[in-house]
């Protein structure tokens, strides 16, 4: 994936994994929604969630944004039918962003973040949303109970595994498979699949 297109996959799926490592030595894992901000991505997590409590300023951390993947029968490949040497494999879309993590208690830095984050999700809808509907108090309160959560990206690692190794015939096939299990994620691999090569 280029820039553009990594750029676009974050904005698509925009929730992400964020793994950091507890006191303890052991990973911990929160799944957040998050909004690219330059080189930064901008969350939250419920204060009631412990893994905030560790996240020093600068630790170290790893977003995983996870696209649709799916299993890929060996079925569905042309080749199968000349020489059958093939075997099952699982295709995706996935970004690794690598920096450093800081919490953030600030109403004012979670305000701003909450409601950039409502007005994208609400932006297509005819009766959007926005934060200014509930009352003030009732906002205050609900800002309280969240941790805001900085992570400054120090590397991006980009893959989509989505048959590209395969022949035109054996993709088409994959497509093909993909499209009649009737599978929310398999259609929208098989969509991943013909953005890639429209010839699938």
């Amino acid at each position: 994936m280029d820039d553009a297109e990594v750029g676009s996959f974050l904005d698509t799926v925009a929730t992400a994994e964020l793994v950091t490592t507890g006191g303890d030595g052991y990973p911990v894992a929160t799944l957040m929604p998050f909004l690219r901000d330059g080189d930064r991505v901008l969350m939250h997590m419920a204060r009631g969630n412990a893994h905030w409590r560790a996240i020093e300023p600068g630790t170290p951390a790893l977003a995983i944004v996870a696209g649709a993947q799916a299993y890929v029968s060996p079925s569905w490949y042309a080749t199968k039918r000349e020489h059958g040497r093939v075997v099952p494999t699982w295709n995706y879309s996935a970004v690794h962003l690598t920096g450093r993590v800081t919490a953030h208690h600030e109403e004012a830095w979670l305000r701003d973040l909450v409601e950039r984050l409502t007005d994208r999700h609400e932006s297509h809808r005819a009766d959007r949303w926005s934060v200014d509907d509930a009352p003030a108090d009732y906002v205050t309160k609900q800002l309280r109970a969240i941790v805001g959560v900085e992570l400054v990206v120090e590397r991006v690692e980009a893959k989509a595994k989505l048959s590209q190794n395969r022949s035109d015939e054996d993709r088409a096939g994959v497509v093909e498979g993909l499209e009649a299990t009737g599978a929310e994620r398999d259609a929208q691999v098989a969509a991943d699949m013909r953005r890639v090569d429209p010839a699938s």
